[in-house]
């Protein structure tokens, strides 16, 4: 009798192998196999035994004992606006490559551009720079362009635009504009693309409006907060330091659904933001976080990095543990805060309230007394606060 393997076969293990790995796991996947992707260092065979076939043999092995894990991969719906996000990023990158060819066309004709606008791709340099291109070359008309929002004054701006035109620097820079204006092309179809994802998900704001707010440079086109708030049920731009390019690469990298880490501890031990706990002996020998190639991670540390002129509570957390462990630590500190704020918000449906800065050194102040109350009791003293006199 015939035996129909597509029955027995249940689940499937597989190693994470550059992207080689992702055809056949969608493919397993649609054929309702139950996919497990492991890390390939978590899986390593007896050294001097390497090949294809004893490492399947050996996954085999480990898998029929259940000594294996799945590795996270959100639901299809957030891979797919995943997959948007990070092409977005990668036109970005190469975006900004041309945006320093500009530059560096401008520097060779001794036309300091960047000197007196802070964005050459802004109106006021792009004005100058396609008059260039159109052969304009006196500095006082091409001064003119200036937005009335410009910092610097025509005066000082046709200062900087006395330039020494050559045919070869004029065709790079002519180059240059052309890719640039490509990827913002290419930019704006991802951003469609991108919101078209984010209309195919379920409403769970209940039709509750936001109220206005400033919006950020970096975000794509169309209105991303309103629609964070409609796919989540929560308004993560709440959350100081978090605008709306950090939330939605955050969501399109951990998806919407908290329950697949048991708790915040998990979550945020995914992310690498939490402490190590190398310990041997009763002694930590260790407690650095993981280095983890994690996008949420660095995001929310990019977003930690915003907090370190914030008059609320998160930027006064930021700025005591910059005072005490350094910019670095505290970075990631303020991150992993950050990272527990969204898990709660997401999984429960709560909303975040600043209590402001003044808040948080109250209630530093109150633990830092508690806590010297308790060792001077431990100690047979006892803590005494000193009434000071007003100033007359």
């Amino acid at each position: 009798m015939p035996v129909n393997f597509e029955q027995l076969l249940t689940t499937v293990v597989m190693e994470s192998t550059g992207i080689y790995w992702i055809p056949a796991f969608e493919m397993l996947e649609e054929h309702g196999l139950d996919v497990k992707l492991v890390n390939a260092r978590h899986v390593k065979n007896v050294p001097g035994r390497k090949s294809d076939v004893q490492d399947c043999q050996w996954l085999q092995q480990l898998h029929t004992h259940g000594l294996l894990e799945g590795a996270f991969r959100p639901e299809d719906q957030v891979c797919a606006l995943r997959a948007y996000m990070r092409q977005r990023e990668t036109l970005i990158r190469y975006r900004a490559s041309h945006i320093q060819h500009m530059q560096k066309a401008l520097r060779q004709m001794n036309l300091l551009l960047d000197n007196v606008v802070a964005d050459i791709t802004g109106k006021t340099g792009m004005g100058i720079i396609l008059s260039i291109l159109a052969g304009e070359r006196d500095p006082e008309v091409l001064a003119k362009h200036r937005d009335s929002h410009c910092k610097k004054s025509e005066k000082v701006i046709a200062k900087s635009l006395h330039g020494h035109y050559r045919v070869e620097h004029l065709f790079a820079l002519k180059q240059s504009v052309e890719l640039y204006d490509f990827y913002e092309k290419q930019i704006e179809d991802c951003d469609k693309a991108l919101e078209d994802q984010l209309n195919q998900f379920d409403d769970k704001s209940e039709s509750i409006s936001l109220p206005a707010k400033r919006k950020s440079a970096s975000a794509p086109a169309f209105d991303v907060r309103t629609h964070l708030y409609r796919v989540t049920g929560v308004d993560l731009t709440s959350i100081e330091g978090i605008e709306e390019n950090t939330a939605l690469k955050v969501v399109s990298e951990i998806g919407t659904d908290m329950s697949r880490w048991p708790t915040v501890k998990h979550f945020c031990s995914w992310l690498g933001l939490s402490p190590g706990n190398k310990i041997s002996g009763g002694k930590v020998l260790s407690s650095k976080t993981k280095r983890i190639p994690n996008r949420a991670a660095s995001a929310l540390r990019m977003a930690a990095l915003t907090l370190v002129s914030s008059k609320s509570a998160l930027g006064a957390y930021y700025r005591r543990m910059r005072s005490k462990l350094g910019a670095p630590k505290a970075i990631t500190a303020t991150a992993h805060k950050l990272a527990r704020l969204i898990y709660s918000m997401l999984k429960n449906g709560s909303e975040y309230v600043d209590r402001g800065q003044d808040y948080y050194e109250e209630q530093y102040r109150d633990r830092v007394i508690k806590n010297m109350r308790k060792r001077a009791e431990d100690m047979g003293y006892k803590l005494v606060e000193i009434e000071t006199a007003a100033p007359s």
